[in-house]
This record gives C-alpha cells, sequence and structure tokens, in this order.
C-alpha cells in the first residue's frame, strides 16, 4: 500500500557505530555487576558500608540497560517530520518567554514597559557579568 509509512529497518544495529554502542553497553553492564559482586564479598567480610553498593551497582546496570533499549526504541520511531520545534510551540499567557498578543490596549501598554523594564534589568546583568572573569585572571 503507498499511502502506508515506512517500515524501519533494523539494519541500522550492525552498522559500526552501532556496534561500538552495543559492546559498551555489554562492557558496562558486565563491569557494573563485576563490581556489585566484589562488594557483596566486601561485606559478607565485614565491610558494612558494601552492603550498599552491592545493591547499587546491579541497578546502575539497569540503568545502562533501560538507556539503551530507549535509545534503541527513539531510533526507530524517529520524530515526524511535521512534527512542531519546541522553539514553536505556544506558551499560555503569562508564562515566562510568552509573546503578547498584539491588541494594543491599555493592558499591553503596562505589559510592554513591564518587558522593556525586564530587559534593561537583563541588559544591565550580561553588561556586569562581561569581563566578570578577567578581574579573578581567568580568560
Amino acid at each position: 500500500m503507498s499511502g502506508d509509512p515506512p517500515v524501519p529497518s533494523w539494519r541500522f544495529l550492525i552498522k559500526p557505530r552501532w556496534l561500538g554502542w552495543h559492546a559498551l553497553m555489554v562492557a558496562s553492564v558486565l563491569g557494573m555487576l563485576a563490581l556489585g559482586d566484589w562488594q557483596l564479598h566486601r561485606a559478607e567480610s565485614g565491610n558494612a558500608l558494601s552492603w550498599a553498593y552491592t545493591f547499587e551497582w546491579p541497578i546502575f546496570a539497569g540503568f545502562v540497560i533501560v538507556f539503551w533499549a530507549k535509545t534503541i526504541r527513539d531510533e526507530f520511531h524517529p520524530p515526524a517530520p511535521g512534527a512542531t520545534p519546541a522553539e514553536q510551540v505556544e506558551l499560555p499567557a503569562g508564562a515566562p518567554g510568552a509573546v503578547a498578543a498584539a491588541g494594543g490596549g491599555p493592558a499591553d501598554e503596562a505589559e510592554d514597559e513591564e518587558l522593556a523594564a525586564y530587559n534593561a534589568y537583563l541588559a544591565r546583568l550580561t553588561s556586569e557579568a562581561k569581563g566578570h572573569g578577567r578581574w579573578h585572571g581567568f580568560r
């Protein structure tokens, strides 16, 4: 059927870059599990603090697996070509960064004065911050 979207191919998973990611994931998980086993042996020999690390390292390994799986899922389902970028999302009125609608009423003039004062404040902060690192020997 010509109207159906193309089916994503799994072949990207065997490209050299992805093979490197797979190897890094496997090495990370095995390393973290080995560290957890090492901490278990330390805990059993009397180091009480090692009990926490005994359980933390496998949890970290789980995070690596979840991150790897989500990365693959995102690669299989890229954003739609007509998706709205984050910069073009319309903010609710009154939210920081929201652009006031053109109306020209008295409320708009008060908002414009407030916005101008805020922009002047930001400009003053920027001018004060420029060159600040030079005073302390940083460049």
